[in-house]
């Protein structure tokens, strides 16, 4: 990192359809010196670097690790996302990992071990956290409006059919049915960081019951599948620290317009309750029902950037910012870049540069990654065992500022803009 001008580096890993969205941010970003790129296919790779000057590509993880880079960013397939993390943290380097954080609990102990240790910067792309949705009811439940909050859903509705097929062939290569049957609880951080991200408190324990795959495509067969699974859809549902319950929706095989809106949310408590559909965003008290729709829908816009996706997966990647999402803290090269996944990537990709400047935590860091993470791999493994109920172990708090080993720093991260 350049001291003086407080900027970075940051290193690609995987160069695939879900990287170029954040390259071309990190490549606006006032705080980003310079951008390198690694793929396992190397002509993937090269071609996402010749879309901004001065990147460049490396020939390995490995080669860039070993390299004077000050973070990685990791888009590469999903379950591998847990070993190249601890990689990484152990060669010195910050991170930034799609979702999900690891597939095995003991995955995201060791993480947050070896970020305790370094004071190094771990964050989670979890999307969800800047939900409109998300966004709205972290405010309105800071503020009491729903009394006691004692049930929420949070739902991953996303049918195979819509992209899917697509996105598993182009990431998978011959052997994709194999990779295409990933379990769906393994997959949960849009689901539940939509609700812990706006609710003060964690999963301790669930029950889930996993549905057996019946399309008979080769995809969710168990003979087939990389991870033994044959379940396309799955229920769980957590018991809360606060005494509520949460319930989990996690969905390949539905008859529902997931590209519309493929995460969506319930909250209910003692004086007021907020629903999501499709189309449509309620908040209802104990005399009548509000239509709030109007201040959740991203304007979406067509964008360069998803001409190679599947139709189906386009909305996805192609969305602007809503009428909750307050922009202000935002840098300005963002005003009309690239967005996604309703209105989150502008966000996500400026907490990771800040997080990095300033040496504050992100807010997604890697306690609240487990908190998001962990529950769907205990859910998976309560399916398993047809709905047993079993614990989910509590990661801890990250430590105080004052006691973190790594050393803050000064420069200023509002580029001009109040935060």
């Amino acid at each position: 990192m350049d001291p003086e001008a407080g900027r970075v580096s940051i290193g690609i890993v995987g160069a695939g359809q879900f990287s170029k969205s954040f390259a071309t941010l990190w490549h606006l970003h006032p705080h980003v010196s310079r951008l390198s790129i690694t793929d396992v296919i190397p002509e993937r790779a090269a071609a996402l670097a010749a879309e901004y000057e001065d990147a460049q590509t490396i020939g390995s993880y490995q080669e860039m690790l070993d390299s004077d880079i000050d973070a990685v960013a990791i888009f590469t397939q999903r379950w591998t996302h847990g070993p190249l993390v601890l990689q990484a943290l152990r060669a010195g380097k910050h991170v930034y990992s799609a979702v999900p954080m690891a597939v095995e609990l003991t995955e995201i102990e060791e993480i947050i071990a070896e970020v305790r240790r370094t004071g190094l910067t771990y964050m989670m792309g979890e999307t969800s956290y800047y939900n409109p949705a998300t966004v709205y009811m972290r405010d309105r439940i800071r503020k009491g409006d729903l009394g006691r909050v004692f049930y929420t859903e949070g739902d991953y509705v996303h049918d195979m059919d819509l992209g899917f097929y697509a996105a598993y062939r182009y990431s998978g290569g011959p052997g994709w049915k194999a990779t295409a049957s990933y379990p769906p609880m393994l997959y949960p951080t849009h689901a539940i960081g939509g609700v812990l991200g706006a609710l003060p408190a964690r999963a301790v324990s669930v029950s889930c019951i996993g549905v057996e795959d019946d399309r008979d495509d080769g995809v969710f067969d168990r003979e087939l599948s990389q991870f033994n699974n044959s379940f396309s859809n799955a229920s769980a549902l957590f018991k809360l620290s606060d005494g509520g319950a949460m319930r989990t929706n996690e969905m390949r095989r539905v008859g529902y317009p997931s590209p519309i809106r493929e995460s969506r949310f319930r909250f209910f408590g003692t004086e007021a309750s907020f629903e999501q559909l499709a189309h449509q965003t309620v908040w209802n008290d104990k005399q009548e029902s509000h239509d709030i729709s109007a201040d959740f829908i991203p304007v979406r816009h067509p964008q360069p950037e998803v001409a190679d996706l599947d139709p189906a997966l386009r909305a996805a990647f192609s969305s602007g910012t809503a009428a909750v999402h307050d922009r202000s803290r935002l840098p300005r090269e963002y005003d009309h870049a690239p967005n996604g996944h309703e209105g989150a990537h502008h966000f996500l990709a400026d907490d990771f540069i800040r997080s990095l400047v300033t040496g504050e935590s992100p807010p997604v860091n890697a306690w609240r990654a487990a908190m998001f993470t962990a529950p769907g791999i205990v859910a998976h493994a309560s399916a398993l065992a047809g709905g047993t109920q079993l614990p989910i172990p509590d990661f801890g708090a990250p430590p105080s500022p004052s006691l973190s080993p790594r050393r803050n720093r000064t420069t200023d991260p509002s580029r001009g803009r109040s935060s």
